[in-house]
């Protein structure tokens, strides 16, 4: 990482770990590897212009009180990944003084390449449209490209160092109304099933329990359970509009046909 740094005049740490065979990984990689990429940029580049970290909004854990998480409040991260991110940040914010730095909280994130959104694409494509809660849900999303257009306004920012920002496209999803988008991109009519959280619990351990002899992580944890059944997962973007000037330019609709035009170019469906 020293040598990687030097001469450089900023560094965007976007690496990461989001499934893991073992909880302390997610800290061994996610929150050490960020305090050893920090102290190599105060040892080999102490005139670095700036240090973007890519963090998420599992770092701060779902809104509570029904409105929308703001970078003021409280974090309560609910996942090993959530709190393993966290720590990064706060490795980072530790030496604001030093290091001009940024954080980023992006939603959740979907496009081209992402393996996630992917899982939901191919059990759609059986015409089934999974439903993990009876409660109303509420989820912030963002598409990649604006995620990049974000990261890179934040590169060009003045005044914001030791600010941390939550980046989404603005708009407040039902999550039982993502499916009918979906749907519609891949203008099929799947059917609503709706899955007890025991039996996610119960998937997610045997997930874990088998990926100890495959030696692959799980797509589907407990960690990842117990974000999915949070009843509100929205964040404010007010804060990176007015500071950094982030304005989505793409809709949820316009992102998933995007998307899923993609994976059949690709051949992954």
């Amino acid at each position: 990482m020293q040598e990687a740094v030097k001469g450089v005049d900023q560094v965007f740490h976007l690496a990461g770990v989001t499934r893991a065979l073992k909880e302390e990984t997610y800290f061994e990689v996610n929150a050490n590897g960020t305090e050893n990429l920090i102290h190599a940029c105060l040892a080999k580049n102490p005139h670095l212009q700036k240090f973007i970290y890519l963090s998420s909004q599992a770092a701060a854990g779902p809104c509570q009180d029904g409105g929308r998480k703001k970078e003021s409040d409280h974090c309560e991260p609910v996942s090993p990944y959530g709190r393993s991110k966290r720590r990064g940040e706060e490795f980072c914010l530790e030496h604001v003084r030093e290091i001009p730095l940024v954080i980023l909280r992006p939603s959740a994130v979907y496009g081209p390449r992402d393996r996630d959104v992917y899982a939901f694409f191919k059990i759609l494509t059986k015409r089934i449209k999974p439903s993990f809660s009876r409660q109303e849900q509420h989820i912030s999303l963002c598409y990649v490209q604006d995620i990049v257009q974000a990261t890179l306004l934040a590169s060009d920012s003045g005044g914001c160092e030791g600010e941390i920002f939550f980046l989404s496209d603005g708009h407040d999803y039902r999550l039982d109304k993502i499916g009918d988008l979906f749907e519609e991109a891949m203008d099929i009519h799947a059917y609503r099933i709706h899955i007890p959280g025991w039996v996610v619990s119960g998937i997610a351990s045997f997930s874990e329990f088998l990926s100890k002899f495959s030696g692959k992580p799980p797509l589907i944890n407990k960690g990842k359970v117990e974000e999915m059944v949070q009843k509100n997962w929205l964040c404010d973007i007010t804060k990176a509009k007015t500071l950094l000037s982030f304005e989505p330019r793409f809709s949820l609709a316009e992102g998933i046909k995007i998307t899923y035009e993609w994976y059949r170019k690709e051949n992954w469906l």
